[in-house]
């Protein structure tokens, strides 16, 4: 168990956390949510004791191992990919290097020799001999192959990088097991991975996560961010959202009949206080009224961005044609004679584990790569807006965020763009702010009202939901739900992109299938192939 008592956590004059009380109890998993800036991140860095408390403090059951999820992607670049995992049980890494560094020695001693052998009691308690395979059969389970295993972290891309930095932390079955944003960067196949992993895990789980599929799926409870509290709720995020609105909807009902009680009492006071006859009943309802409190309903702190696209013109018949396209990345072919044609109702979702191969997808179909081999041609109706995955080159420069925008937008009026800004929360001062200094999230929203000033009657969007809040991935979601145009896009967010798309594509070894689906009826009938394919693997076996 670990709980937090009477914890404050003040940034300047700001408390960001105020006398927090609150236990996580062993078997449960919690999902951390709130607002963005609401502190999630933070409380997590105060639970592992990365960050201080300015007072309060955590307790942890004695003898019970905390791990967290790890967010330098750089820290580990040149240990083995393996020794990277193993290191989430520091005391049974350190143990495996003082043996090995015992047994290299060549002038053993008997000293030595009792140090091994205690060291080796050691190793075999904390499953030691194990440890290798435990650590590969996480890293196997997150799509990681076994040729990596091996290789330094250096050598692994950043999406492989965070897939071994999730091992360690689930590495060595931890008593209590912090995780902020563990879905960010993963596949959909890896985040099914962590959803069962999580499921079945046994010990105290804190999650942060913008996905709201994965927090329905894994959490038992949802401890809930806001005005520097935080409040337990029995469930996963649907029960919650469901339970505080009903509380805020209760409260609202038991004002109403308290404030009508209220004015019944207050037009009797003032009808029969100089009444002498009445004078005893008026005195009574007088008290009567001193006693009744309205109920204190704060509204919450959280914030929902207002997104509408609007095209400013209609959509014709044709829209995309894509024939033949090849491309070929680093010495593999990410994408093999790729041909399909978009449609004018299609919202289309790609999806799968190459992330290369979507990306390069959509840098060709919008101008910013070209292809080795084939063509594409857009209808002469269309007009596209481009959301990238890496937006690193749209922000290098010394721009305010209005300038920014009012350089995308046809009416150069600062009013007119303040509005797209003042709709994606930015307001007063914040058109002032120069763009390269926003964070990720206000870099994403940044994009999005250049979405929606452009007026484009397509919209392609390469992962936007990365570096969202999840009510900014609310209205996001909403907002496409909405949009009368074409959608292709890529996320790993399951509940956006089934409440999305109705077509789904994926590039597997180069080869595109495209499918007229929802989501989940794509996972099932994948599922189902698979299982198909390793019977079929089978009875070969059987035959030979």
């Amino acid at each position: 168990m670990i709980s937090a008592n009477n914890v404050t956590l003040r940034i300047g004059k700001k408390a960001l956390f105020e006398e927090v009380n609150i236990k996580f109890t062993e078997g449960n998993c919690y999902g951390l949510i709130g607002a963005n800036g609401a502190g999630k991140s933070t409380f997590l860095k105060i639970l592992s004791g990365q960050l201080e408390a300015t007072s309060g403090d955590i307790v942890i059951t004695p003898g019970q191992r905390l791990s967290f999820l790890q967010q330098d992607h750089f820290k580990y670049d040149e240990f083995p990919v393996l020794d990277t995992v193993i290191m989430g049980n520091s005391k049974l890494y350190e143990i495996m290097k003082e043996k090995e560094a015992l047994y290299a020695k060549e002038d053993f001693t008997d000293e030595d020799g009792i140090r091994a052998s205690e060291l080796e009691g050691d190793f075999a308690t904390m499953n030691g001999w194990e440890a290798e395979s435990d650590a590969a059969t996480l890293l196997n389970g997150l799509g990681i192959e076994t040729d990596l295993h091996y290789k330094l972290m250096k050598d692994l891309r950043g999406g492989e990088k965070v897939k071994v930095l999730l091992a360690q932390a689930l590495f060595g079955n931890p008593d209590i097991l912090l995780l902020d944003e563990p879905t960010n960067h993963l596949d959909l196949d890896a985040i099914a991975w962590l959803e069962e992993f999580l499921i079945n895990f046994e010990n105290t789980v804190i999650v942060v996560s913008h996905d709201r599929y994965f927090l329905n799926k894994v959490c038992t409870h949802i401890a809930d961010i806001d005005y520097a509290k935080i409040q337990v709720y029995a469930g996963n995020y649907d029960f919650w959202y469901e339970s505080s609105q009903l509380i805020v909807k209760q409260m609202k009902e038991a004002n109403k009949k308290k404030e009508e009680k209220m004015k019944e009492l207050q037009e009797f006071i003032q009808r029969f206080s100089a009444n002498a006859s009445k004078s005893k009943q008026a005195t009574s309802r007088k008290k009567a009224l001193e006693k009744i409190e309205l109920d204190e309903i704060r509204p919450s702190s959280r914030k929902y961005p207002y997104i509408d696209f609007r095209p400013n013109r209609e959509i014709g018949n044709e829209v995309l044609s894509v024939e033949g396209i090849s491309k070929t990345i680093d010495g593999v072919k990410v994408l093999d004679d790729v041909s399909f044609i978009v449609n004018r109702e299609d919202k289309i979702a790609l999806v799968g584990a190459n992330e290369i191969a979507k990306t390069t997808l959509f840098k060709i179909i919008t101008g910013e790569m070209e292809p080795d081999e084939g063509s594409y041609k857009w209808g002469v109706t269309t007009t596209s807006a481009y959301f990238p995955k890496d937006n690193t080159k749209d922000f290098d420069c010394e721009d305010t965020i209005v300038d920014w925008l009012t350089q995308f937008s046809e009416i150069k009026d600062a009013t007119y763009v303040r509005g797209f800004l003042g709709r994606m929360l930015f307001a007063g001062d914040d058109g002032v702010k120069q763009v390269k200094v926003l964070s990720g999230g206000e870099k994403v929203r940044c994009l999005l009202s250049k979405m929606m000033i452009s007026g484009a009657n397509v919209l392609i969007l390469d992962e936007p939901t990365n570096h969202l809040d999840m009510e900014s991935i609310t209205a996001l979601n909403n907002g496409l739900i909405k949009f009368p145009g074409v959608i292709m896009f890529a996320s790993h967010d399951h509940q956006f992109v089934q409440t999305t798309a109705n077509r789904i594509m994926e590039i597997v070894n180069g080869k595109l299938i495209d499918k007229i689906t929802t989501y989940d009826e794509y996972l099932e009938n994948d599922k189902m192939a698979r299982k198909r394919e390793g019977a079929s693997l089978a009875g070969d076996e059987m035959d030979n």
